[in-house]
């Protein structure tokens, strides 16, 4: 039994929701975002919440019952705070630069490394060394900063690269003689 499925989303004042032709659709301050319904589950919204409960008693329905209810969380979430990634530069000469819709990365290459940036995420660098990614949707704001950070993950010597805040990199001795 999932034990988060069983707890309802509540919708805070400001955001509406309601299904249609399979599509929950949640609207709030930050914009509107939609999720596909899965047949296996059954999708309610009343009295100021959305509940969660599987349609039938299926080992597939069961499995996907707590995944779903988080994911009606996030819409929730997502439509009223919105969600933050922030990125730390580490390395001498390594930086970070949002011009526009595109971010412009040194990071010891060559050459320098300019990523696009997805429509409906914001990129904002308040330093050289940090860069901060935001949006309503989870999902898009955490594939956007896996794909910054795997132009230079952390090393584990110098812990050189762009990480997480609040990532512990494990660090490695090095060569003795």
């Amino acid at each position: 039994m999932s034990r988060i499925g069983k707890r309802a989303v509540a919708i805070p004042a400001g955001v509406t929701a309601q299904i249609e032709e399979g599509i929950l659709s949640v609207k709030g301050p930050k914009g509107t975002l939609s999720l596909g319904l899965l047949d296996d589950i059954d999708y309610k919204v009343e009295d100021g919440a959305i509940s969660v409960m599987p349609a039938n008693e299926t080992k597939r329905a069961r499995s996907y019952w707590g995944m779903q209810r988080t994911l009606v969380a996030n819409l929730v979430d997502g439509v009223t705070d919105g969600f933050t990634k922030v990125l730390e530069i580490t390395g001498v000469g390594y930086r970070a630069n949002a011009q526009g819709s595109n971010l412009k990365l040194q990071l010891g290459y060559s050459h320098d490394v300019d990523i696009a940036v997805p429509e409906g995420i914001e990129v904002k660098t308040p330093d050289q060394t940090t860069v901060e990614i935001s949006g309503n949707d989870k999902q898009a704001v955490g594939q956007f900063a896996a794909e910054v950070r795997r132009w230079r993950k952390p090393e584990p010597y110098k812990g050189k690269g762009i990480k997480y805040r609040g990532e512990y990199i494990f660090r490695k001795e090095g060569k003795k003689k």
